[in-house]
């Protein structure tokens, strides 16, 4: 009987440290995620700053031109998915969900594709799945990481070695959603969707000095 109460013991002094590690790594990953939750806050606001910059070109251009030309296409050009995962600890299903929507979004896809993954284990999970991607993009350690991971993405999905130019551009992650925590989402990033652009041209600008572009309008 009392070796039946010791093992009860130690299994329970067990669990208490097991919990107490899992609490722990809980937390490290909490504040390790904060400082990417403010630099999400802030790319918001730049992003609406883009938009309207965006807005005035496409005034412009519609202004001179009527419409503007349609972006010229290669005949052999293919489209490219980008697909973000995670390496932190704990995420449970997100990579996997995350690939399965990608999985989802190439099946929609007609032509010649190719696949980046952002992430080693998503780039495994893509793997299991049949999909050899064209590149592996080692996620960010630091909000100071992400911009050249950005600029990395653009300049390898623009022509890839050996393939032709991309021509449309998609990216699929997860979005944080109020409920669930998130969701798949996917979404073309090139060409620039005509009625977003019809969309930014017609915002009103929020104050009465109307702005001007500079430069060259075929290149802005």
């Amino acid at each position: 009987m009392s070796d039946s109460l010791a093992k009860l013991r130690r299994k329970i002094t067990s669990a208490i440290d097991l919990q107490s590690v899992v609490r722990t790594m809980k937390a490290l990953a909490a504040s390790s995620i904060g400082q990417y939750e403010q630099s999400v806050l802030a790319l918001a606001d730049y992003y609406r700053t883009v938009e309207r910059g965006l807005g005035v070109c496409f005034r412009q251009v519609a202004a001179m031109a009527g419409t503007a030309a349609p972006p010229a296409v290669a005949e052999h050009a293919v489209s490219g998915l980008v697909v973000f995962g995670s390496d932190q600890g704990l995420v449970g299903q997100f990579n996997d969900v995350v690939a399965e929507h990608a999985l989802a979004t190439l099946a929609k896809l007609s032509g010649k594709t190719l696949v980046w993954a952002a992430g080693e284990r998503v780039h495994t999970r893509l793997v299991d799945a049949g999909i050899t991607p064209a590149g592996l993009f080692r996620l960010p350690g630091s909000v100071q990481a992400i911009t050249p991971l950005v600029w990395k993405i653009l300049v390898q999905s623009e022509r890839p070695p050996g393939a032709a130019r991309v021509a449309t551009l998609y990216l699929c992650y997860n979005q944080p959603v109020a409920r669930t925590g998130y969701a798949p989402v996917s979404q073309r990033l090139l060409p620039l969707d005509e009625a977003w652009q019809r969309q930014l041209a017609g915002q009103a600008w929020p104050s009465h000095n109307l702005p001007e572009v500079s430069g060259h309008h075929d290149t802005t």
